[in-house]
């Protein structure tokens, strides 16, 4: 009891020399209780300088006969590398003989402590596993240790090789054997480190699988659900090899053991063949009554991925998810099965009418106001697009009704949004109209606006106007009116002199993107009221991007996957003002030049911008040139010029630019140009098209899910230091801007005097690819900011790409 009181006090410095001596005298006690136990205690309060002191008596007890004593030493040992690791490096040989120690425990912890001296040393750590696999080890607790530290040395001489295992993978057959080893243990560790191997064949995890398997009829509860839960990770990746354990996995579905008996499921729901669905859906309906809400979520994500994997079983399926959504759990449950459903109706069009005809009987009772309100905005959305709309009116109408004020709401919206089916006008209008009289302010001002904007579509086609379906314009029951907009010419409608009723055809109707939300930034300055609306960046992006997609040359390009920001390729007070904005497609570049004429009397024609390769000439090919007829005084027009790449390749390139047009004088009586003219030209700066142009940032819902999903042999991981910075935040800000990607779940967030951080990146290169990397970064005392970067792409090439942007940062 004292020694515990002494290592919790932890005495002070004027303190500490007293308590040293006292436990200098335990240590060379007769009592080896006595001995262990100040080992303990004196070696968690001593510090670096008094650490020398006492170094003969620790590497005395290391070697000492008592197993107690030894192990004692061993673990101080591994605590004082943080102390004073040169101190501890020299007791290699007093280490090394306890390794050979008979006892069980020393030899783990001998063992321990020699791997952390020479973590360090890739070279020697490889010569003492080399060693290791060629002795005897007689702990079991030991012999795992190897096993992993076997592990780490295949994984680093993987990374060196680039990848390439083949069947020559070292240390293999050393781990084979391991699957004979007398020690459960052993064998179970062995076999997890051959089923997490990079790029393992179906060969090498054999032997593996049928250990595992073997395990799955234990006795024991702890073998069965380590073994389940190791083929359950087999399964993400390589379902066929675990096919062979489905007749075993099936007895365990009514295992006593809940957690065991919900990872038989899942991997079953894997590796199951599409014949096996309906008798699974059979058994799996006793077991979900018994089993807790956070195994049933584990049970419904398992079952969408099925239902992904085999689309034509979609109808079983579905009747299964809106069974349960049925019975009684708690929020989180209700909304995976809404989420799944929801991500069905997307993926498989054939299970859209049956997807929303079961939500719409689950909104009938429901108790969350979140998943109603989810519900009826999919109804609106999807529902008039449907062969039969009508018969989902009924269950939004009864939200209306029954319901509390945020679903009335949601429900007016909904449906409004079947007002734009031609047959359901009239009867939704009439629906409407019972809402003006609502006791809720919101739900009575969505009914007027809503009212009124169904009676002018009705209006408009009486007379003879287009009909605008719900198929084309969906939102906002079909108005184009950007809320922002609206909003700013309320407020300066109210804060002036009123003279006449608010004109809404008066508000400025450009497209407005949604803000970017930049961390750190305090409140902007307030506008004045009277001044115009600012186009933002964002807004104008959206222009360009939207003018570039509605040109015919570049229509077979198909759709922009993403528009960079405008770049300037003119200083301020040059005649001409040229900038670029960069339109990314799957396999093409379409460079856009904004030029604007500054020279009075002067108008330009055919303008066009000539580009020269500079670096990339392999890989880049210019395909089309689109001039400007026309660019009078202090007109903005464009010219296009695109370049077509190969898909999959992500290369900077830099061009070298050349305005070239002809110059007309204007005549000053009549204004017109004159007819003859000369051609000119003016050199613009170079363009440079980075890498960061192919990707863009987000794309990640559910991060560790989608992490999961991609195959493990497309990580790359890697070590690197980012020098000194004032924070971890700098360092998460830094690292983010120079890979363009989004963070994810709010992981850039670091708080306050933090020492470690893991922070979640997402995004997409140019053909789909997701890219997504988790990012461990510490920093010292003295601020050197160290990370291991963890990158998982769907194309393994980018997880290289990635690593090399850092590296080249």
């Amino acid at each position: 009891m004292v020694y515990l009181i002494i290592k919790e006090i932890c005495p002070t410095s004027d303190e500490v020399i007293i308590v040293t001596s006292s436990l200098m005298k335990d240590i060379n006690s007769k009592i080896d209780l006595y001995r262990a136990n100040a080992i303990r205690v004196l070696c968690s309060i001593i510090d670096s300088g008094l650490l020398g002191q006492i170094e003969r008596y620790l590497k005395q007890a290391v070697v000492d006969k008592n197993a107690v004593v030894s192990s004692a030493a061993l673990v101080s040992g591994i605590h004082l590398l943080n102390v004073n690791a040169d101190i501890v490096r020299r007791w290699s040989n007093e280490v090394q003989e306890a390794v050979q120690s008979k006892n069980p425990v020393v030899q783990f912890h001998a063992l321990g402590l020699l791997h952390q001296i020479k973590i360090n040393d890739r070279l020697a750590v490889s010569k003492l596993v080399t060693q290791l696999t060629r002795s005897a080890v007689r702990s079991p607790l030991a012999q795992c240790l190897v096993i992993r530290y076997v592990a780490q040395v295949i994984k680093t001489s993987t990374s060196e090789s680039g990848g390439e295992d083949g069947p020559g993978r070292p240390f293999y057959d050393f781990l084979e054997s391991c699957l004979r080893h007398k020690s459960e243990m052993v064998i179970f560790e062995a076999a997890r480190v051959i089923t997490d191997l990079n790029q393992v064949t179906p060969r090498e995890l054999q032997p593996a699988i049928t250990v595992l398997q073997l395990f799955l009829s234990s006795s024991k509860p702890t073998l069965r659900f380590a073994a389940i839960r190791a083929l359950n990770k087999v399964a993400m990746i390589h379902p066929l090899s675990v096919t062979n354990c489905n007749i075993d996995m099936e007895a365990l579905i009514g295992d006593s053991n809940r957690s065991v008996a919900t990872l038989a499921i899942t991997t079953l729901l894997k590796t199951g063949a599409e014949s096996s669905v309906d008798r699974l859906m059979k058994q799996i309906t006793t077991f979900m009554s018994d089993i807790q809400d956070e195994f049933k979520i584990v049970v419904v994500e398992a079952i969408q991925s099925l239902c992904l994997k085999f689309p034509a079983k979609h109808r079983a399926l579905m009747n299964f998810l809106s069974g349960i959504l049925r019975e009684e759990g708690g929020f989180e449950f209700k909304r995976a099965i809404v989420d799944s459903i929801l991500c069905l109706i997307k993926a498989i069009p054939e299970a859209k009418e049956s997807g929303l005809a079961h939500l719409s009987e689950f909104i009938e009772d429901c108790e969350f106001t979140y998943l109603s309100s989810q519900i009826l905005h999919l109804l609106g959305d999807q529902g008039p697009s449907t062969a039969d709309p009508s018969k989902y009116i009924r269950f939004i109408y009864n939200r209306v009704i029954l319901e509390n004020a945020t679903v009335r709401a949601s429900a007016v919206c909904a449906l409004a949004k079947f007002g734009n089916v031609p047959s359901l006008r009239s009867s939704i209008l009439v629906l409407l109209r019972r809402c003006l009289y609502d006791n809720d302010d919101e739900v009575r001002d969505r009914a007027v606006f809503f009212v009124a904007a169904l009676q002018e579509q009705s209006l408009r086609v009486e007379q003879g106007g287009e009909e605008q379906g719900a198929l084309t314009q969906t939102d906002h029951a079909g108005f184009d009116t950007p809320l922002g907009a609206l909003e700013r010419s309320l407020r300066e409608y109210v804060a002036g002199p009123a003279s006449s009723a608010f004109d809404v055809s008066a508000v400025d109707h450009t497209p407005e993107a949604p803000p970017t939300p930049k961390r750190g930034t305090g409140p902007k300055k307030k506008q004045a009221e009277t001044a115009a609306p600012v186009v933002t960046v964002d807004a104008q992006l959206e222009l360009a991007k939207a003018e570039v997609s509605a040109m015919p040359q570049f229509a077979r390009f198909g759709s922009v996957f993403k528009s960079v920001a405008a770049v300037a390729l003119t200083e301020a007070e040059t005649e001409y003002a040229v900038v670029c904005v960069k339109h990314i497609f799957a396999e093409h570049v379409v460079f856009q030049f904004k030029c604007t004429n500054t020279i009075e009397e002067q108008v330009l024609e055919d303008v066009s911008v000539a580009m020269d390769l500079i670096e990339g000439e392999e890989i880049f090919e210019e395909t089309e040139t689109v001039t400007l007829a026309r660019m009078p005084l202090n007109k903005e027009g464009s010219t296009f010029v695109s370049f077509q790449f190969t898909p999959g390749t992500f290369v900077a390139a830099k061009f070298a630019c050349i305005l070239k047009f002809t110059s007309k004088e204007v005549d000053p009586s009549s204004g017109e140009p004159e007819e003859d003219g000369y051609n000119d030209e003016y050199v613009l700066e170079d363009l440079d098209l980075h890498v960061l142009d192919f990707v863009k940032p987000g794309g990640s819902v559910n991060f560790r899910k989608q992490w999961d999903e991609i195959a493990e042999q497309n990580e790359r991981v890697d070590d690197y230091g980012l020098g000194q910075r004032e924070s971890l935040e700098e360092a998460v800000d830094a690292v983010t801007q120079i890979l363009g990607m989004a963070p994810c779940e709010s992981s850039e967030v670091v708080p306050p005097n933090a020492r470690s951080h893991l922070t979640l990146l997402a995004g997409t290169y140019v053909g789909d690819v997701q890219a997504l990397v988790k990012m461990n970064l510490g920093i010292d005392a003295t601020g050197n900011v160290a990370m291991k970067l963890s990158v998982r792409s769907t194309d393994a090439s980018v997880s290289d790409l990635i690593h090399q942007i850092i590296a080249n940062a």
